[in-house]
């Protein structure tokens, strides 16, 4: 099947004169492959989609090709006890655990604090050039996950930021996600304001005034190339700068290789016990729903 030219792909620009950096974000086929590895009530396929689009918006700005992004929303007591979304070298993946009977009970359209009650979001950056690793968490806090990305670049990076996600799905057509990231960038020049500590800069105040027209239609047009999208808000700014677009695809790295050398790692009492009576270790990948039997037998002499 040929790819759909204005999806699966994060376009990244910035407006130098406004001193902001962006990323827009539209996922089609990838996110129905992710989808259809689990059967989701549309309440969590939205959460999902959501949180897929905000890794793909904020994994793309990595220079690392081989760094990894990590955004992880949990809770102890919610209906969705834990929301895992991954980015890695533009391969996507993510899956949600959650409370189906107390589900029902939230009705079709239910909150973010519906769904989480008091949890927090993690986002981590790990970069495999120099292994280092960056981490910011946060109370998983407003309406939105897009709310709540917002609340953590202010929380954990002074950077202002503006988030917006919109996820539709339509009878026939599948589920269709996407996303804006705009944030206006340190300056930090000596002898100048350092922006990053301000929020009321004129500046920044008219590109969330234009970013505020966009609307969620919009963004989830599947005919309307993004590029044409940031046109539409920012054709009056004197540059517009746009880079070379990150071509996204489902990326569960799963394989059994990998997960025999994992268990093999274990004594082999401990093997034993994993083993059910037919002596198969049968390990469940939560990601794609994958199922991976391996015999006692498979892990040779290793004890």
């Amino acid at each position: 099947m040929t790819p759909h030219p204005h999806l699966d792909q994060a376009q990244g620009f910035t407006i130098p004169s406004r001193n902001v950096r962006g990323r827009i974000v539209r996922l089609g086929p990838v996110l129905d492959a992710i989808l259809s590895a689990h059967a989701y009530p549309p309440a969590i396929e939205r959460l999902l989609g959501s949180a897929l689009v905000l890794g793909a918006l904020l994994g793309s700005t990595l220079k690392d090709v081989d760094g990894q992004m990590t955004l992880q929303a949990q809770t102890e007591h919610g209906v969705v006890s834990l929301l895992v979304a991954d980015y890695r070298g533009g391969e996507l993946r993510g899956y949600a655990q959650f409370d189906a009977d107390r589900l029902v009970e939230l009705g079709t359209d239910p909150s973010l604090f519906g769904l989480f009650g008091k949890g927090y979001l993690a986002i981590t950056f790990d970069l495999a050039t120099t292994g280092e690793r960056y981490q910011g968490i946060v109370p998983l806090e407003g309406a939105s996950l897009a709310s709540a990305a917002e609340h953590y670049f202010f929380q954990s990076e002074q950077i202002p930021s503006i988030v917006h996600i919109a996820v539709r799905h339509d009878a026939g057509a599948g589920c269709i996600a996407a996303g804006l990231l705009l944030q206006h960038l340190p300056e930090g020049e000596v002898g100048r304001e350092r922006l990053h500590v301000r929020h009321d800069h004129p500046e920044w105040e008219h590109v969330q005034a234009l970013a505020g027209t966009l609307r969620d239609d919009e963004l989830t047009d599947t005919a309307l190339p993004l590029t044409d999208i940031l046109w539409r808000l920012f054709h009056e700014e004197e540059e517009v700068r746009i880079t070379t677009a990150t071509p996204l695809s489902k990326g569960c790295r799963c394989n059994v290789d990998h997960i025999r050398d994992v268990i093999g790692r274990f004594p082999l009492d401990e093997r034993r016990d994993m083993a059910g009576d037919d002596g198969v270790i049968t390990v469940d990948c939560a990601f794609c729903s994958r199922l991976f039997p391996l015999t006692l037998d498979s892990f040779g002499s290793q004890h």
